[in-house]
This record gives structure tokens, C-alpha cells and sequence, in this order.
């Protein structure tokens, strides 16, 4: 039986870099085959269709719109079987939003849209069930909303957003990107958080920001994209075999300043008994 390992390819863009060599591989010419028409495009001041109609967790048939026209909105676009990104990328919003003194339901809302057709309210209530307890403020439940919907509102919301993603058939996974985005509270795209860990501060003022109906600017890419170990070659990508060698040194180097550590200790324990 072949052997499926699953990582993160991260790879590193600039925005506005776009007439210079593209030695980051932004334009990700040479991304494995499942990534090429995959990332998140920045489309600031982009409106989303408020009239797209999804189900929330409940199973009750809603619209966009209905969460939109009193304050900003976190968006999150994830599916919620996947292995690992998603949960990593909703891991890091409920980690950056317990810093904030702002709540959900009151400053702004948050919305998790799922872009897996298949998908239905159950696992969406689970979802919202597990990130609400891990949140710690039960109190703010009517501002966490799990949506489900058909492909044709799922493809006008993605692409509203620049989200690109695909179907890989060999990993049997869906190969996407990871952020979360900012959204005015008339529907218009503020600003965009890439990766699974968000700068709390950082959102905050862009909450405050798009509360205002304001619109920020570009920002720096860090992409994450889920992909695998190939069974037909049993390599990995040369940029994957860094990653693993960089996470192999960090690894050593953390156990050896363990030992030293412990080492000192138990020698400055043994003086000041003698």
C-alpha cells in the first residue's frame, strides 16, 4: 500500500512586485500540478454578492446580505473535512480573537463558508459547536455563522474574493490557500490576513477600519497550501525537502538546548549542596 504524507508547501510572494523577475515564484510557474490555479488574489474594495443564498448551521436557507449592513465581518473560507489547513486557519482565528477585547455579535460577525458542496449544516454545526468552545465566550454564539451552500453561490463568493482553489484527485483533497478577510459591513472587500496565525492588533484596526467603510491596502503574501508526498516518485518537491530539513534542525537544536538546560541545572543544584 503506498504511503500519503501531508504538508504545508509554503511559499513566499510580495505584492506589487509584478513587472520585476519573479524570483518568489508569485506567478507559481513552477507549482506542482494540483497548485496551479491555486492561491488568493487580492481584490480590495471587490463586493461580494449579498444576495448568494447558503444554509447556516441550523439548516435555515439564508443570504449573504443578512450578515452584512450593521458591522464588518471576519470571513473564513475553509471546508470543514479537510485534514489539516482549514483547521489550522480557524485554529489561528480563534486564537488571535480571544486576545481582542471586541466580540463577535457586537463589533462585528464572523462567517465560515464552506466551499465543499457536498457538504451539509451537521458538519457545519459541529463545527461551530468545537470553535465556539475553544473561543470560551459562549455568550457571543449569534455572531458565529457556519454556511453550506450549492456551487453556483460557492463560485460567486470565491471569486468575488480571488479565492482559487481546485480538486486534487490523486490526494483525493481539495488543494486551496489559506486566510481570512476583512469585509466592510456593506460587503466590500477590506483587507486580507494570509496564513494560520493573525496578528491581533493588526486586526483590530482593520476592523475598525472597515467598520468605517474603509478600504486597506495590499498587503504581503504568505501562501500555505496543502499538498503531499508523491508515491510515484517517492520524493518530495525540493522546496518540501527544505522545509522538512529546516523543521529537522529546529527540531535537534531545541532538544540540545534541552540537555544543556538540564545540564546546568542539575550541575548548579550539585554546587550549591556542596
Amino acid at each position: 500500500m503506498k504511503l500519503r504524507l501531508t504538508f504545508c508547501l509554503a511559499l513566499l510572494g510580495c505584492a506589487g512586485v509584478l513587472g520585476a523577475q519573479d524570483l518568489l515564484n508569485m506567478k507559481g510557474l513552477d507549482r506542482p500540478a494540483p497548485l496551479k490555479d491555486v492561491g488568493i488574489d487580492q481584490k480590495l474594495d471587490s463586493q461580494i454578492p449579498l444576495d448568494a443564498t447558503f444554509r447556516d448551521e441550523a439548516g435555515r436557507t439564508v443570504k449573504l446580505g443578512e450578515y452584512f449592513g450593521k458591522r464588518p465581518v471576519i470571513m473564513a473560507l475553509v471546508y470543514y473535512q479537510c485534514p489539516m489547513l482549514c483547521n489550522r486557519v480557524l485554529d489561528g482565528l480563534v486564537s488571535a480573537l480571544r486576545i481582542l477585547s471586541f466580540d463577535p455579535g457586537q463589533e462585528f460577525d464572523v462567517v465560515v463558508v464552506s466551499f465543499d458542496a457536498r457538504e451539509q449544516p451537521p458538519l457545519a454545526q459541529a463545527k461551530k459547536e468545537a470553535y465556539l468552545k475553544a473561543y470560551g465566550r459562549p455568550q457571543t454564539s449569534g455572531g458565529w455563522h457556519f454556511l453550506t451552500g450549492d456551487l453556483n453561490s460557492i463560485h460567486a463568493l470565491t471569486k468575488s474574493v480571488g479565492f482559487r482553489y481546485t480538486w486534487d484527485a490523486h490526494s483525493n483533497q481539495f488543494a486551496h490557500a489559506s486566510a481570512i478577510i476583512e469585509i466592510t459591513p456593506q460587503g466590500r472587500v477590506s483587507s486580507y490576513y494570509y496564513g494560520v496565525e493573525f496578528p491581533p492588533k493588526d486586526m483590530r484596526l482593520g476592523l475598525i477600519q472597515a467598520s468605517q467603510n474603509k478600504i486597506g491596502s495590499p498587503v504581503d503574501q504568505i501562501l500555505l497550501f496543502c499538498f503531499h508526498y508523491d508515491p510515484t516518485t517517492g520524493r518530495y518537491t525540493p522546496v518540501a525537502m527544505n522545509i522538512l530539513r529546516l523543521a529537522g534542525g529546529a527540531t535537534l537544536l531545541l532538544l540540545g538546548g534541552f540537555v544543556f538546560v538540564m545540564l546546568r541545572r542539575d550541575s548548579n543544584e550539585g554546587q550549591r549542596a556542596a
